[in-house]
């Protein structure tokens, strides 16, 4: 299960993709690991075009949408910009 981590280590922020293997997407991911931590940070990582899935994430608490490729300072910016919500 890929919320395993997340229920035995606390962490600052997720980076989640889009788009895993096995049928689960970010989306499912991230409201999963809100089950487990509440008001867990995360920052949304896509090769694709943002879609109503990153939508719904972001309206589970999910931060900012970042589209791939992505330079060391789009996602620094955006992992500095949820850090401080």
């Amino acid at each position: 299960m890929k919320t395993r981590y997340v229920k035995e280590n606390a962490v600052d922020l997720i980076v989640l993709d889009m788009v895993m293997p096995k049928g689960i997407n970010g989306r499912e991911t991230y409201q999963q690991i809100i089950k487990i931590r509440p008001g867990q940070k995360a920052v949304i990582a896509s090769g694709y075009a943002k879609t109503k899935e990153v939508d719904m994430a972001q309206e589970s608490g999910a931060g900012k949408y970042i589209r791939k490729p992505y330079t060391l300072e789009k996602i620094g910016v955006a992992v500095k910009k949820e850090l401080e919500k």
